[in-house]
């Protein structure tokens, strides 16, 4: 028999504990499999924090840290001054890393950490329970803003990526998702980009991808990557940010 798919073998055998229709398998596919293309697999360290993805040390085959909620760069930090000749990585949410994590990030950044991470916004607190985080939509119904995020009260919804493209340390910066096959496509190339940005010794490298989060918007699968293209790639746009310019 041909075999015309496997799976990366910068994954473990271990089931995912992800809700159905969530894209966090398909962010981690795109992520093993640049490893696993780029043969460093075997070098890397990812730092997993906390949140829906706390338990992504069982997903990756590869070396794993914990870190405390939001200080995944932090530690990512650390590990890659330690062990400059690692290929390090932090796979973080948005109430992780746009919330608490917001100063670890942005010092990450502009103190031009060559580390990469893997940003996933889904617009909600996933694992707690539905929450209003940071990158909620004005409007969006949360179960900490039942009537809808109001602006006057808490703000418009942070812009990751466009922040962190100001930083000078920030070489590599784009948003992506992976909605369709297409899509998936530009994120596998984006992500790889970014470990790229990494062992060519620029600097920092984000990319974020917006995801969807079934569960807690009260939507079925399909409905829900519906929702993230008529509202959420309209306030956070795809494309590329920053990019070190070799090879572009």
């Amino acid at each position: 028999m041909t075999i015309v798919y496997e799976k990366s073998k910068g994954l473990t055998d271990v089931p995912f504990h992800y809700c159905p229709g969530c894209t966090h398998g398909v962010i981690h596919k795109l992520v093993a499999e640049s490893l696993v293309e780029l043969g460093v697999l075997d070098d890397a360290i990812g730092v997993a924090p906390v949140g829906c993805s706390v338990l992504a040390y069982k997903y990756f085959n590869c070396d794993m840290q914990e870190a405390a909620h939001g200080r995944a760069p932090a530690v990512a930090t650390g590990i890659k001054r330690a062990l400059p000749d690692k290929v390090v990585f932090t796979y973080q949410g948005d109430g992780d890393l746009a919330s608490i994590g917001t100063a670890e990030v942005v010092h990450a950044a502009h103190r031009g950490e060559k580390i990469t991470t893997i940003f996933v916004n889904n617009a909600i607190y996933g694992m707690t329970g539905g929450q209003m985080a940071p990158t909620t939509l004005v409007g969006q119904k949360t179960t900490t803003s039942p009537f809808g995020r109001d602006e006057a009260h808490c703000g418009k919804p942070i812009r990751i990526s466009e922040m962190i493209a100001t930083i000078d340390g920030a070489k590599f910066v784009e948003r992506v998702t992976v909605d369709t096959p297409a899509n998936i496509r530009k994120a596998k190339k984006a992500i790889k980009r970014a470990f790229e940005c990494q062992l060519k010794g620029q600097g920092f490298a984000l990319v974020e991808v917006l995801s969807s989060c079934p569960t807690n918007w009260g939507l079925t699968p399909l409905k829900a990557l519906e929702w993230l293209r008529d509202n959420m790639i309209p306030y956070y746009p795809l494309g590329n940010f920053k990019d070190f310019g070799e090879g572009k």
